[in-house]
């Protein structure tokens, strides 16, 4: 597990015990993840993934809501949730389950890491987001 997906299943335990906003939830598992860096803290795309997650409802413990103005980033990380459920074995290789979603020839930026993680923790739940 990479650092955002870390971020990302920290941020899904503060959801489920002492926040109940997404926005802060993430604020506070990035900043213990990376407590010397602001940079990556502030960094957007898995900031947007986890946030898009949630907005669709598909995290477990969260309810649906309206938590990112992201659409690419919402976007990537639903369809890579979407392609886990019929292809588990991608959920750790990122380089693939990427170029698969995007559709583009980019890197991921911590999106893939976000989703992967999640789905490893099985804390994924409503895979039948289309």
């Amino acid at each position: 597990m990479g650092k955002y997906g870390e971020a990302a299943v920290h941020a899904t335990g503060f959801l489920a015990s002492q926040i109940d906003c997404p926005n802060e939830a993430w604020r506070k598992a990035v900043s213990e993840v990376f407590p010397e860096s602001v940079s990556s803290q502030k960094k957007s795309c898995p900031k947007s993934a986890y946030l898009g997650l949630c907005e669709a409802g598909v995290i477990a413990g969260v309810p649906k809501g309206d938590y990112t103005r992201s659409t690419d980033n919402k976007r990537y990380a639903l369809e890579a949730m979407s392609i886990l459920v019929s292809s588990p074995v991608l959920a750790t290789d990122h380089k693939t389950l990427w170029s698969k979603t995007s559709g583009a020839d980019k890197k991921h930026n911590g999106q893939m890491d976000v989703v992967t993680s999640l789905w490893l923790a099985g804390l994924l739940v409503n895979s039948t987001v289309g």
